[in-house]
C-alpha cells in the first residue's frame, strides 16, 4: 500500500492539489489521463478542494487552477518554515559580489526545494526557481546538503532519488553518487558540473547548524559558455561566508522539527 492510499481521502487531496499546482491551469479530462482516480472520485475531491477554497475553477474555460486559501497558507508556510525571508540580505549580498545567479534551497523529502533565487546581471535561463523541486542526486545544493545528512537520513534520502540520466555527466547510480558526497563532505562544497543541465554549472555549499544538522544549501551557477568551476571556485570564500551568515540567523529562529520519518533536516 503506497503513502496515498494509507492517507485515505486527504492524501488523495493533496495528490490533486500537486498535480494541479504542476499542470495549472487544467482541465478535468486531462487530470483523469494524467491521474489514477475514477471519475467519481476525482469529481468528488475537485468539488471539496474548490468548495473550501483550495482550487479555483474557471467556468468559461473548463479548468482548475490553485485557489487564493492556498496561496495564502503557501505563503505563511513560506514565512514560517523557509529561510528565505531571513537569508535575503545575505542572498543579496552574495549576488552583488558575484555578478552571478544565487539559489537559496532546502531537502523537502529527499528532493531539493528551490526556496530563494537572485539572477545574474546578465540573467540566465534555467530549470531551477523559487517554490520548485529539483532532483538532489545531480544538483549541487541538493549534493551539498546530501553529503552532510546523518547517516539514516542519507540512506532514506538515496533510496527517493530516482537516477535518471538527464546529461552524459549525471551520477546515475547509488554508487557513484556516494563516493562523490564522500569527497563533498572532505572538501566543503559540491559541484554540479552539468549533470542537471547542459551548459549550466555551479559551486555550492551546506547551510549547517552548529549541531552539524542540515539547515539548507547555497550556490553561484553559472554557464560553461562564460565561465568555467575553477573560475566559480574563486566565489567560495564569499559563499562560505554567506552561509555561515544565514546559519548564525537561523539558529535563533524556530525552525519546525522534522518528524522521525520524514528523511530531510528542515523544511
Amino acid at each position: 500500500m503506497n503513502d496515498i492510499q494509507q492517507d485515505g481521502t486527504v492524501g488523495k487531496a493533496l495528490d490533486v492539489l500537486e498535480m494541479v499546482a504542476a499542470l495549472a491551469p487544467i482541465r478535468f479530462s486531462d487530470l483523469m489521463a494524467r491521474g489514477s482516480y475514477p471519475k467519481a472520485t476525482l469529481y468528488r475531491l475537485l468539488q471539496t478542494l474548490t468548495h473550501q477554497g483550495m482550487l479555483s475553477y474557471d467556468e468559461d474555460r473548463g479548468s482548475y487552477s490553485l485557489g487564493l486559501r492556498l496561496v495564502r497558507l503557501a505563503h505563511g508556510a513560506w514565512s514560517q518554515s523557509s529561510l528565505a525571508p531571513l537569508a535575503r540580505p545575505a542572498l543579496d549580498e552574495l549576488a552583488r559580489v558575484t555578478g552571478e545567479t544565487v539559489h537559496l534551497a532546502q531537502m523537502d523529502q529527499g528532493q531539493v526545494l528551490y526556496v530563494d533565487k537572485r539572477n545574474a546581471a546578465r540573467p540566465v535561463e534555467m530549470f531551477s526557481q523559487a517554490g520548485k523541486v529539483g532532483p538532489a542526486y545531480c544538483t549541487g545544493v541538493g549534493k551539498a546538503m546530501l553529503a552532510f545528512l546523518p547517516e539514516t537520513a542519507l540512506f532514506d534520502a538515496l533510496a527517493r532519488q530516482s537516477f535518471h540520466r538527464f546529461t552524459a555527466l549525471t551520477l546515475d547510480n547509488p554508487s557513484k553518487l556516494t563516493a562523490e558526497l564522500i569527497a563533498i563532505r572532505g572538501r566543503g562544497h559540491a559541484y554540479d558540473q552539468e549533470e542537471h543541465e547542459a551548459g549550466i554549472i555551479c559551486v555550492a555549499v551546506p547551510i549547517l547548524a552548529r549541531s552539524g544538522r542540515v539547515i539548507g544549501a547555497i550556490s553561484v551557477t553559472s554557464t560553461t559558455a562564460r565561465n568555467s568551476l575553477s573560475a566559480l571556485e574563486a566565489h567560495l570564500g564569499a559563499l562560505k561566508q554567506t552561509a555561515a551568515k544565514i546559519a548564525a540567523q537561523a539558529e535563533s529562529w524556530q525552525f519546525p522539527e522534522a518528524a522521525a520519518t520524514v528523511v530531510y533536516s528542515e523544511t
